[in-house]
């Protein structure tokens, strides 16, 4: 049976300023205060798992025991049709360097293996984002938004931010770097997630 969530505190297992304050403005409605694993000084776990649910349970789990609080993690990225899925888990690993995230480097990585594999036009692909809400007592929730859509080249737009100016959603001329904010925001696999979530345990 679904366990739905009862208290006015909530941590969100994050060290992403943006992140908590997208969590804190969709639950401040409810009455619910937001902290970040980061406010509360909380380490971040070892992303093990080859999935968006194993590894967000793998966050959610360590902040909810170190916390004593339930705790709100997301684990998120995009899959490729035509490169059997990747990068998956493995996005935010793409845009790696020894001097932080470069995502105009992933983007183009991700770009030149589809070339390299000569996919057929149009070249499908997924936003993904699986929410862990869990307890200190071990149980956990969870739910999936999935936005598909093509890649584009070239890229286009500056707003957004990682894979966004070459992902078009389904139904829209524009990517999500073209996109305002709020556009954005209705429509993506987090939004989609988030959602769910609040029916599931919060409404």
């Amino acid at each position: 049976m679904t366990r739905r969530f009862s208290g006015d505190r909530l941590v969100v297992a994050t060290h992403n300023k943006g992140k908590l304050e997208e969590f804190s403005a969709l639950l401040a409605p409810l009455g619910i205060t937001c902290l970040s694993a980061g406010e509360l000084g909380l380490p971040e776990p070892e992303e093990t798992e080859t999935s968006f649910l194993g590894n967000g349970r793998i966050k959610a789990h360590a902040a909810a025991k170190a916390s004593g609080l339930p705790a709100l993690a997301d684990d998120s990225g995009l899959t490729v049709d035509a490169l059997a899925g990747a990068p998956g888990v493995y996005t935010a690993d793409w845009a790696f360097t020894p001097h932080g995230r470069d995502f105009s480097m992933a983007m183009e990585k991700t770009w030149g293996l589809l070339e390299k594999a000569e996919a057929p036009l149009p070249r499908l692909a997924q936003f993904r984002c699986t929410l862990v809400l869990a307890w200190p007592d071990g149980h956990d929730e969870y739910a999936e938004g999935v936005c598909a859509g093509q890649l584009v080249w070239p890229r286009r737009g500056a707003e957004g931010h990682g894979y966004d100016p070459m992902f078009q959603p389904d139904g829209h001329d524009q990517t999500f770097g073209e996109m305002s904010a709020d556009l954005k925001n209705r429509i993506s696999h987090r939004a989609r997630a988030v959602e769910q979530m609040l029916v599931q345990c919060f409404t």
